[in-house]
């Protein structure tokens, strides 16, 4: 480390010993590198396998290490994109004793047939440990923050290890007010729209032909909340979406499906809910009512785990400011 002459600013340089990823390390046109500039307020220029990087101490030692980072997750075969140079900023930047889980993308990776995913915030990192060892998991926060990818990422793991046999994905049909039986169509058409974040998670998980295969044979069902009444789930891995809209009775119902070697994932946002005025979420009624069973575990998002578009985190974190 050398000074630059500046009192405030230092100089680091880094040489990478495989010259064949820096391509995917830099990004195309030095995007990851250009990201990395604008995101630590640091200048990074580079000249064969030599990085330098000239900024505060601080951050220049920050982006020294997102640089590492993203090299060793290279040399692991996985890949490197924009998202993933923020995810590499904000563990980084996150305590020590909680981004170190968090950059091992090795230990907590979890395999898909299209990809490997891996936790792009702490929390995220502390919800795919919970994922894998609890059987029953509530992911509370703001949209955006993967409460639903990876609980499916995790579901379509275990039933291609053969951990479960089945996954079942389900939704109450309630956004914004609208029923079921004001929209047109028939019952399939009425519920698609309230599916379909499922099923976009599932696409980025699986080809479509497996996809279709494994919808047909049973293997994985995407149905609505009320199909779920008089089952026992047994050997699945069960995951309810946008809980914050049950209601008491429909919470009770869904909990108490949970059969033999299952697993129940239990998403929802409670600043979202849209239930008629005055009626209690069965969502914040079972946090209440369940929070001191051990076997339980309660994970928390915040604006700060959004892994959408910046702006994202932003407007998510200006609501909060008002509430």
């Amino acid at each position: 480390m050398a000074k630059n002459g500046s009192n405030k600013e230092v100089v680091i340089q880094l040489e990478f010993d495989d010259n064949r990823l820096l391509t995917n390390l830099f990004g195309e046109h030095n995007q990851h590198l250009s990201r990395i500039e604008k995101l630590l307020e640091v200048q990074v220029a580079s000249r064969g396998n030599v990085v330098a990087i000239t900024g505060e101490p601080k951050a220049a030692e920050i982006a020294k290490a997102v640089l590492n980072a993203l090299h060793t997750r290279l040399t692991r075969g996985l890949d490197v994109d924009l998202a993933e140079v923020d995810s590499a900023i904000r563990l980084i930047q996150s305590p020590a004793d909680e981004a170190t889980q968090a950059v091992d993308d090795q230990i907590l990776s979890i395999p898909t047939r299209r990809k490997h995913i891996t936790p792009r915030s702490p929390t995220q990192a502390n919800y795919i440990k919970s994922l894998r060892s609890h059987h029953m998991v509530f992911g509370l926060g703001p949209a955006g923050t993967g409460k639903t990818y990876l609980a499916v990422a995790q579901a379509v793991s275990m039933l291609l290890s053969g951990q479960i046999e089945r996954i079942i994905l389900s939704r109450p049909a309630v956004e914004a007010g609208e029923r079921l039986g004001f929209l047109p169509g028939d019952l399939r058409d009425k519920i698609d729209p309230y599916l379909r974040p499922l099923y976009d998670a599932l696409e980025d998980m699986l080809p479509m032909d497996q996809i279709i295969k494994r919808l047909d044979n049973g293997e994985i069902e995407v149905a609505p909340l009320a199909f779920m009444r008089g089952r026992t789930l047994s050997n699945a891995f069960v995951i309810l979406d946008e809980a914050q809209n049950t209601t008491h009775i429909q919470m009770k119902m869904f909990l108490t499906r949970f059969g033999e070697n299952s697993r129940m994932v239990i998403t929802g946002d409670m600043t979202q809910i849209d239930l008629p005025t005055g009626e209690l979420s069965g969502l914040q009624e079972a946090v209440m009512i369940l929070k001191d069973i051990k076997e339980i575990d309660f994970v928390h998002f915040s604006y700060k785990d959004v892994v959408r578009n910046p702006l994202v985190s932003r407007i998510i974190k200006s609501y909060e400011a008002i509430s």
